[in-house]
C-alpha cells in the first residue's frame, strides 16, 4: 500500500498515550485464553546465562562454555562435548553439533537431562513442584515472551475460574505423567500458536500417558532435543 500522508488537522498521539493503549491493548488479548508459562533454562541453572553470542562463546574457557549449556540441556557430557568441539563456525553448525549430541545421548543421559526439567505451567499460579520439593523451570520452548502475551507472570489473571480449572488439570495429568514414566513432561512448543499451547500440551499428555515406557523414552528424548535446540539459538542470539 503506498504510504500517504496523513490530513493536516490529525494530531498525533503523545508517545506516553500511545504506549499506555498498546499495553492495555496486550493486557486484553492476553485474557482471552490462558497461555503457558514463556521458556527458562533447565532447573537449577541460572534464569539468563553469562554467555551469548557465538564468538562470545567461542572464546570462553571450557568450563564457562559448558556451565552455560547446561542451561540448554542438562546432560553434563552433552555440554562437555558441544564445549570441547569449538570453534564453530557459524550457529548452524554448533545446532548441527547440538542435534548431534542429543541423538547420541546414553540412557543414563538422558535421565540426567529428564531430570533437570519440569512441567509446562500456567502464569501466576506455582509449577508443580518437583519430588525434592524444589521449583523447577518450565520445559516448553518458544520465543521468549509469545507464550503470555506481555511476557509478565501478571500476563493472564491467575484467579479467572478457567485459569485455575486449567491449571488444576495440568496438575493432575503432570502428576499422572511423572508418576507412570518417573520424569516431568516434557514439550517443545516452537511454532505452536501461543493461544493454542495449553491445548497441544493437555493433547500431548493425554497420547503420551498411553504410551510404554520404552516409546515414550524415544518421544520425550526427541522433544528434548527441540527444547535444546531451541535454547541454544536463543542463546547464541
Amino acid at each position: 500500500m503506498a504510504w500517504r500522508p496523513s490530513p493536516p488537522a490529525t494530531v498525533a498521539p503523545s508517545p506516553h498515550r500511545a504506549a499506555r493503549a498498546h499495553r492495555a491493548g496486550a493486557r486484553t488479548a492476553s485474557s482471552l485464553a490462558p497461555h503457558l508459562t514463556s521458556p527458562g533454562p533447565a532447573r537449577g541453572l541460572p534464569e539468563e546465562s553469562t554467555v551469548s553470542g557465538l564468538d562470545h562463546f567461542n572464546a570462553q574457557p571450557s568450563d564457562t562454555a559448558a556451565h552455560a549449556l547446561l542451561a540448554c540441556c542438562g546432560s553434563r557430557r552433552w555440554a562437555r562435548r558441544l564445549a570441547g568441539h569449538r570453534p564453530y563456525p557459524d550457529v548452524a553448525a554448533l545446532l548441527a553439533a547440538a542435534d548431534e549430541a542429543s541423538y547420541d545421548l546414553s540412557p543414563a543421559d538422558l535421565a540426567e537431562a529428564l531430570a533437570r526439567e519440569s512441567a509446562p505451567g500456567l502464569p501466576g499460579l506455582p509449577l508443580p513442584r518437583a519430588r525434592s520439593g524444589e521449583e523447577r523451570q518450565p520445559a516448553l520452548a518458544g520465543p521468549r515472551d509469545s507464550c503470555c502475551g506481555s511476557g509478565r507472570p501478571d500476563a493472564v489473571p491467575a484467579r479467572r475460574p478457567g485459569v485455575l480449572a486449567a491449571h488444576t488439570a495440568l496438575r493432575a495429568a503432570h502428576a499422572a505423567y511423572e508418576s507412570r514414566f518417573g520424569h516431568a513432561f516434557v514439550i517443545c512448543l516452537d511454532g505452536v500458536d501461543p493461544a493454542e499451547s495449553l491445548d497441544h500440551v493437555l493433547a500431548g499428555l493425554r497420547t503420551r500417558l498411553g504410551h510404554e515406557p520404552e516409546k515414550e523414552r524415544v518421544v520425550a528424548a526427541e522433544e528434548l532435543r527441540r527444547l535444546s535446540r531451541g535454547r541454544l539459538a536463543r542463546l547464541m542470539a
